[in-house]
């Protein structure tokens, strides 16, 4: 080792030449991931010290439709320091304008005078929440966002309603300290107190609304001890505990999904990356061909030459790794304004040594395994055969043992990626699909220089001297195909998988579901509205669609009498409270799956109808028993049939359907779609809120289009990655422009001498560049097409159309990046003097 690590040594003293693309491919793909991981580690540090801040206190215990018991509220006030009351619902706020009434959908929340316990509500003008809401000669006050307020044309001092009270606009909502803790809403915030919402008539019996009471506890008080403490005095109530350990338990889970996501197009990045890695660690043993063989001759052995060429490559994989790191670390702080302000979270920018070491550890096994290949070729490869190979060594397996490290390398990295993703099945999904690529790139590389050399020789070529040349370069030995098409064809392959996804998700949601969903989603309507709610919408000549249901929501607490989070603790069905309704006839038989509907004048034991495909899920059959808590009270049913449930037509769809005894007596209110033509719609609402103000209108349009809004921000998200990819993609590229350089001089010295132009010879190499260019679009259009229908069928459920725009540009962006490439090593080929270079080659 000793003399492996002199030889080393004196080779790194001529600097870094041949290494740069080395250097630049592990240090993108290791920067990729290091910032990546840094991002989500700083959102996930800021989510723990200000869980309190996002939460709204320490603790929050929640319920629906229903407001805390004495018992619950002498529980809180025994435990807590202090307590603030909010309510939470949807409504319509409701402007009366020159045209008459105007409405917007918006997200209110009722709040006492405590609000908020933590942190401080930002308005505009900047007056304290109290006075914004206090009430001024007889009309309560009243913010909302800046969004809601220009739909509706508001200004501070103006007056809106909610439901049959009357309001006054008294500032613009700017920060609402705890609007994260929220998660996902149809519309923008309204906050008004409860004292104005006491005669808004919005909270009845059975009007769907949430009361949340946020806790404010005494220092290091245990929050899990306290947690249980509650849940088992009132677990069988509805009762909905957080705390600040967790207080945005939605966006914790996106940022962590989002970011192993991300991770793992990083590692594909990578994977590109180590092509580079090969590729110029090939090219630099390719010109130590003399040095190798003068150390063989002189009586080196091959494990000394392997040991020394590894030790240099390993100094420089760290130096590599390093830069990454450095760029993976800094970049998060450097653009951290700009990523805070598009996050509704605080993040804790700041230097993070987990998911910095990761992305080392990422970088070393990658590095270990595009490198264990080539530098294996010189240690089995004789010194005679060496100086016979003019053009570099001889093209053979490594031995045995090199190809198991290789697979138990590769083993290791994927097993990693997997245990560190947190999502194992989609590491593993995502590390099939980069090494199938890899495979189906690898061949078609081999079929472009088969068909390149075939096409070569055709009659149509000739005549055609620069098309001739291209091909029988391309299909000739030393060709550029198979370093071209792997390294350009999978930064495009993960990018035409992503636009591919991206345009499917937009189209399901922007063209297929506003055929087919409801004009408006209407909710609480009370019992005594139901009828003239349907004589308006029925007898309208443009409306083609009513359907209504039953509307209650209930909390799945047990499994056959075990707690229902120790059966399913993951599911989404579990995981707060779900829509029940009853059906006075049995539905159409086709709906019915397994089990059999009870007769319309049931009235033995509470019987229930499951979501077929949920129950698949969570393991339930006929037979088995579930309890939910509806407005505090347990129901026990048992499940009598299963039911198919199609959620994806936008209309009513429950997991639950109870036998109408079991809900007899209990509040609710109704659900209803209305399908109707665009051009109506305005008239609908404005019947329907004048006659029942506490109806709510969703209208789907534009549920739709924040649904859209947030798919935006995911796609950008990964495309980003995606481009990082391509990036890498790019600098391997130019790599092996670079390294295919010195054969074009001497190609074109050759061409020059039997009478080429430049302008044929240039030609020429801007044809074979373009049309490795296209070979590697095309083939990445397959890949990413396969790896996009997989997907969209198997993880988002969903149909696959393929995008023909998008595909259309990858093969054109991977044509123009190969031709710019190769025409930028073109210039000095084309400047060489033939005589000099065939002179030199003597």
């Amino acid at each position: 080792m000793s003399v492996a690590f002199l030889i080393a040594r004196r080779e790194l003293r001529g600097g870094l030449r041949g290494f740069r693309i080395f250097l630049a491919c592990l240090a993108l793909g290791v920067a990729a991931i290091a910032a990546v991981g840094s991002v989500r580690v700083s959102i996930q540090e800021g989510l723990a010290r200000e869980g309190a801040t996002i939460l709204g206190g320490d603790a929050e215990m929640s319920f629906t439709y229903r407001f805390a018991t004495e018992a619950e509220r002498a529980w809180m006030e025994a435990n807590a320091i202090t307590i603030s009351e909010t309510v939470d619902f949807r409504s319509m706020a409701v402007v009366d304008g020159q045209n008459g009434p105007e409405r917007g959908l918006t997200q209110v929340r009722g709040v006492d005078e405590l609000y908020p316990l933590y942190g401080e509500v930002v308005l505009s003008p900047d007056i304290p929440i109290t006075d914004a809401l206090a009430i001024h000669q007889g009309v309560p006050g009243g913010v909302m966002q800046q969004v809601l307020a220009d739909r509706l044309g508001l200004s501070p001092g103006d007056m809106f309603r909610l439901g049959t009270q009357e309001f006054r606009l008294t500032a613009l909502l700017e920060v609402e300290p705890d609007g994260a803790a929220g998660g996902f809403a149809l519309g923008p915030r309204t906050l008004v107190s409860l004292d104005g919402l006491a005669t808004s008539g919005l909270l009845e019996p059975g009007t769907l609304y949430d009361s949340q009471y946020r806790l404010r506890l005494p220092d290091m008080v245990n929050l899990q001890s306290l947690e249980e403490n509650a849940l088992s005095r009132f677990r069988d109530t509805g009762l909905r505990w957080r705390d600040s350990r967790n207080g945005a338990p939605g966006i914790q889970e996106f940022v962590d999904r989002i970011g192993a996501f991300l991770v793992l197009v990083g590692l594909a990045g990578l994977a590109v990356g180590g092509i580079g890695v090969s590729s110029a660690i090939r090219a630099y043993l390719d010109g130590k061909i003399a040095t190798i063989a003068t150390l063989k001759t002189l009586g080196a052995e091959s494990r000394t030459i392997f040991a020394a060429y590894f030790l240099q490559i390993g100094l420089l994989t760290a130096l590599g790794i390093m830069i990454g790191l450095t760029l993976g670390a800094v970049a998060p702080l450097a653009l951290s304004p700009l990523i805070e302000a598009q996050l509704p979270i605080p993040a804790a920018f700041g230097l993070y040594p987990a998911p910095l070491a990761e992305a080392a550890l990422y970088g070393l096994l990658t590095a270990l395994i595009f490198t264990l290949w080539p530098l294996a070729r010189t240690e089995q490869v004789r010194a005679a055969a060496l100086y016979r190979d003019a053009t570099g060594p001889a093209r053979s397996w490594p031995r045995p043992v090199f190809l198991a490290l290789t697979v138990a390398l590769v083993t290791l990295l994927v097993g990693l990626a997997a245990w560190l993703s947190g999502i194992p099945a989609l590491a593993l999904y995502t590390a099939a699909a980069i090494l199938a690529s890899l495979l189906l790139l690898s061949l078609s590389a081999l079929g472009v220089r088969a068909l390149s050399r075939r096409l070569s020789r055709a009659h149509i070529v000739r005549g055609r001297t620069a098309l001739r040349l291209a091909l029988g370069s391309v299909g000739g030995p030393g060709s550029e195909a198979t370093s071209v098409v792997l390294s350009l064809g999978l930064g495009l392959t993960v990018l035409a998988a992503v636009g591919q996804i991206d345009s499917n998700l937009r189209s399901a949601i922007e063209q297929d579901l506003p055929e087919v969903a409801p004009s408006y989603f209407f909710v609480d309507i009370q019992n005594d509205q139901l009828p003239d709610f349907l004589d308006r919408v029925n007898n309208d000549p443009q409306v083609s669609r009513v359907d209504t249901a039953p509307m209650l929501r209930g909390i799945i607490t047990r499994i056959n009498g075990v707690p229902a989070q120790q059966v399913a603790a993951d599911h989404w069905v579990l995981q707060g409270d779900r829509g029940v309704t009853y059906l006075t006839t049995a539905p159409p038989a086709d709906q019915v799956v397994a089990g059999e509907w009870w007769p319309d004048d049931y009235a033995g034991p509470p019987l229930v109808a499951f979501a077929a495909e949920e129950a698949a899920e969570i393991g339930l059959t006929l037979g088995d028993e579930i309890t939910v808590n509806i407005l505090g009270r347990d129901i026990t049913a048992r499940i009598a049939a299963l039911r198919e449930v199609d959620f994806s037509n936008a209309g009513i769809g429950f997991i639950l359907t109870m036998s109408q005894n079991a809900l007899a007596g209990a509040p609710h209110t109704h659900i209803a779609t209305v399908y109707a033509e665009e051009a109506a719609e305005a008239q609908i609402l404005r019947d329907v809120a004048a006659a029942a103000p506490n109806i709510t209108a969703i209208r789907m349009r534009d549920a739709l289009q924040r649904v859209a809004d947030a798919l935006s921000g995911i796609a950008a998200a990964t495309s980003y990655g995606a481009a990082a990819t391509l990036l890498t993609g790019f600098v391997v590229l130019i790599g092996a422009a670079a390294a295919g350089e010195r054969g074009r001089v001497f190609e074109a010295a050759v061409l020059k001498t039997v009478g080429a132009s430049r302008g044929r010879i240039l030609t020429s190499f801007a044809l074979r560049s373009a049309f490795l260019g296209a070979a590697a679009g095309i083939v990445a259009i397959l890949a990413g097409a396969i790896g996009a229908w997989a997907v969209m069928i198997f993880v988002m459920d969903a149909s696959f159309r393929f995008e023909p725009v998008s595909a259309t540009a990858i093969v054109v962006g991977g044509a123009l990046a190969t031709l710019l490439a190769g025409l930028a090593f073109a210039l000095r080929p084309l400047a060489a003097r033939p005589a000099r270079v065939l002179r030199a080659r003597e």
